[in-house]
């Protein structure tokens, strides 16, 4: 039960990245997103270590065995255990990846959300749903050279203010400029950008560069 708990706490956190949009988890389409929901628990095949890039290749693989290339990658949304701007070494306490696969349905196809999320005790649990995931751009083929945690430590020794936040995702979102995918460290309020394929580290995104004049859209954070 405390397990169930913990996976519904991840899930509406989740959900709530989604909905703000800022720093990441997305956001899924709302339409029919009820319409077949599963959710499981395995602790049979825990991974104790919560490294980013290790998860991140068994559940593409298991995507893989189970759908073949016909699957997106889509995010990786990470909450530590502590504060950026307080004493933190980086640990992670969840880890959720997120995906989306057309599948069979009836006699034609539909579009599903798999999201697999990772606790530092091992657990793992998965859910799907129907539904589409929007607002970002596949990761399976992006050059991401940076791993978490160079990531993170660029982010440390960077001369910008660390967001009073415990999260991170992976992203790489829609907007005018193509941009890298990016960590994305922070909140709604609070955010920065390290660039998952340079290092480079920015309170801007470069997704909607200031610089060129694009502003986020509504809804985004300032």
């Amino acid at each position: 039960m405390k397990k169930f708990k913990l996976f519904v706490m991840g899930a509406i956190f989740t959900l709530l990245l989604g909905f703000t949009s800022c720093n990441g988890c997305g956001s899924q389409q709302k339409d029919n997103v009820l319409a077949d929901t599963v959710s499981v628990v395995d602790t049979t095949n825990a991974i104790a270590d919560l490294n980013v890039e290790h998860l991140i290749a068994t559940d593409r693989q298991e995507m893989y065995l189970n759908h073949g290339s016909n699957y997106c990658w889509f995010e990786t949304c990470i909450k530590l255990k502590d504060f950026l701007n307080e004493e933190n070494d980086g640990s992670i306490e969840e880890l959720v990846n997120v995906f989306q696969v057309i599948v069979e349905k009836g006699n034609g196809f539909d579009v599903k959300v798999y999201k697999i999320q990772h606790f530092a005790d091992g657990t793992v649990a998965k859910d799907s749903t129907y539904g589409f995931w929007v607002e970002d751009q596949p990761l399976n083929d992006e050059a991401i050279k940076v791993t978490y945690e160079q990531a993170y430590d660029n982010l440390m020794r960077a001369n910008i203010v660390k967001p009073h936040s415990c999260y991170v995702t992976l992203r790489k979102q829609v907007g005018p400029v193509d941009a890298n995918p990016q960590y994305i460290f922070g909140n709604i309020r609070e955010v920065v950008f390290v660039d998952a394929t340079t290092g480079d580290v920015s309170g801007n995104n470069p997704a909607f560069p200031k610089e060129k004049g694009f502003k986020m859209p509504l809804g985004e954070w300032p």
